[in-house]
């Protein structure tokens, strides 16, 4: 089985999210056209950063936990991961909207903007040496600074990073080595800030903000354009 472990992973997060999307009254599989055209342009711009990382060594994949099948230098597992982890969020953003009608972070959500825009940014430029911290949390400063300004709300942005929060300490947990013998990923800690969470790079936690938010923001733009195209069709 441990060669199927990252696959495992994976199938993991997506399964329930999956099954959830046929619930009749809020049926988010209506949904995954607008969700897969977000999701094809998000992936695409994060496995050029990935396979550039990758050959330079900021990280690297521990073969013995993969299935060996390779595209342009990364695992399958690798690519699957910028599927499944976007879909399990952004349908727990959808989810989340269709359930809460006050969310509790709507007055405070500019203010946690301004906050993480400036911490990120400092962390940023006192670590420009540091590849995965400059980028990671540079990239991540920059999209929040684009979304303010935009004056978009993300309130249900944060909420739903708060909610996939423990469910990412247990999949990054695994994929950095929690459990297991050795990490299925590894990561050169001359390029980060050597700060983990259990086994986990702090680095990954923003990067994984930027992640979830971009997959979100896609998904929303094509879900709009979805509707509007269906209004027109009726004009």
């Amino acid at each position: 089985m441990r060669p199927y472990t990252y696959l495992l992973v994976n199938f993991a997060c997506i399964l329930i999210p999956v099954i959830a999307s046929f619930y009749k009254k809020y049926p988010f599989c209506k949904d995954w056209k607008a969700f897969f055209k977000g999701n094809l342009i998000v992936t695409l711009l994060f496995l050029i950063w990935d396979w550039y990382f990758t050959n330079i060594g900021v990280w690297g994949f521990n073969g013995d936990y993969l299935l060996n099948i390779y595209i342009a230098d990364l695992p399958i597992e690798e690519i699957l991961f910028f599927i499944c982890i976007p879909f399990a969020c952004v349908f727990t953003y959808f989810a989340l909207n269709s359930l809460i009608t006050n969310n509790p972070l709507n007055n405070i959500q500019s203010k946690i903007t301004i906050i993480l825009i400036a911490v990120f940014t400092i962390v940023s430029v006192l670590n420009f040496n540091k590849l995965y911290t400059l980028s990671a949390f540079g990239l991540c400063a920059m999209y929040l600074l684009y979304l303010k300004l935009r004056k978009v709300n993300l309130a249900f942005h944060y909420l739903t990073y708060l909610c996939i929060f423990p469910f990412f300490l247990a999949s990054n947990g695994i994929l950095t080595g929690s459990l297991l013998e050795a990490p299925i990923v590894w990561y050169n800690n001359s390029e980060n800030l050597g700060i983990r969470i259990a086994t986990i790079p702090i680095e990954d936690s923003v990067y994984g903000m930027l992640l979830i938010f971009l997959n979100i923001e896609c998904y929303r733009y094509f879900k709009t354009k979805n509707i509007q195209n269906t209004e027109k069709a009726f004009i």
